[in-house]
């Protein structure tokens, strides 16, 4: 499967402080990477620097076969961005922002109407985008980096204190995204939605990748599974049990407690991606 992006020692600076500190990595076409670290890590930098927004002090990002400094427009004409602060005309209605970014992309026979229902505005379209909640201008803001029907979506923080039911619209557009062929670049501290939606995460800490694979790959790595049983004893009081599920005494132990005690519940668990964060990088999340 070809590579949409292409990172190679990719270094950024603010002042002393190196915020990207010469990170390599690549995404394939169609996948979902997720960027995960908490605020300051280094995430929003990369995604500027990718975008064109920012050039690197060092090394190269190639998108869609374009070195994004060398060929910022083209890179830039077939890519969509979604950042978690809105920046939107906020008096113009949603379908005039909109069509203003259809004309700046060249998009012909643009239809702004479907792509509001998309996302859930249909019959606030002529609405003035000032009189939004939080969650219907982040909707705007994805369906206007969907307008030229990007090849490359990134999205940071797209769904930052949102309610439910816009995360989750939002978080099914992306996957319809993904569906279409397009390769999304996630950026998140929502462990979540990284596991829900990513094929791939990449921890992010201090400027460094610390580590980069599929969330089941990294749970069997570095966490642990068990079984957690729930055990009546002494009449009502109810223990909780917890039995190594790669143990060599796995089978030994489930069988001595299925026969030997009272078991109200039984149920697997896994180590979480905060939980491998945590063990990766010696930080949390969501700090």
């Amino acid at each position: 499967m070809e590579k949409s992006i292409i990172v190679e020692n990719l270094a950024y600076r603010y002042g002393n402080l190196l915020a990207v500190d010469h990170i390599s990595f690549d995404v394939k076409a169609g996948e979902i990477l997720g960027f995960l670290g908490p605020n300051g890590a280094g995430k929003t930098t990369t995604v500027k620097m990718l975008t064109g927004q920012l050039r690197p002090y060092a090394g190269k990002a190639i998108l869609l076969g374009y070195d994004v400094t060398k060929d910022t427009n083209k890179v830039q004409s077939q890519i969509g961005v979604c950042f978690e602060q809105t920046n939107l005309y906020e008096q113009m209605s949603a379908i005039e922002n909109l069509k203003l970014f259809a004309a700046l992309f060249g998009v012909n026979n643009f239809d702004g109407y479907a792509l509001l229902e998309r996302v859930g505005l249909a019959g606030r379209e002529k609405d003035k985008v000032s009189g939004y909640s939080k969650g219907m201008k982040q909707r705007l803001m994805i369906a206007r980096s969907l307008v030229n029907r990007p090849q490359i979506i990134f999205m940071d923080e797209p769904t930052s204190g949102l309610d439910p039911v816009s995360s989750e619209a939002i978080d099914n557009i992306i996957l319809e995204e993904r569906d279409r062929g397009a390769t999304i670049f996630l950026t998140t501290h929502d462990m979540w939605e990284a596991d829900k939606l990513c094929d791939r995460v990449a921890f992010m800490n201090q400027g460094k990748i610390e580590a980069l694979d599929s969330p089941r790959n990294l749970k069997q790595q570095y966490g642990k599974r068990s079984l957690i049983a729930e055990i009546s004893s002494n009449g009502d009081a109810i223990v909780k049990k917890e039995i190594d599920m790669d143990s060599p005494n796995t089978a030994t132990e489930v069988e001595k407690l299925l026969t030997n005690e009272k078991v109200i519940t039984l149920h697997s668990e896994e180590a979480t991606l905060e939980d491998i964060f945590i063990k990766v990088t010696g930080r949390r999340l969501t700090e």
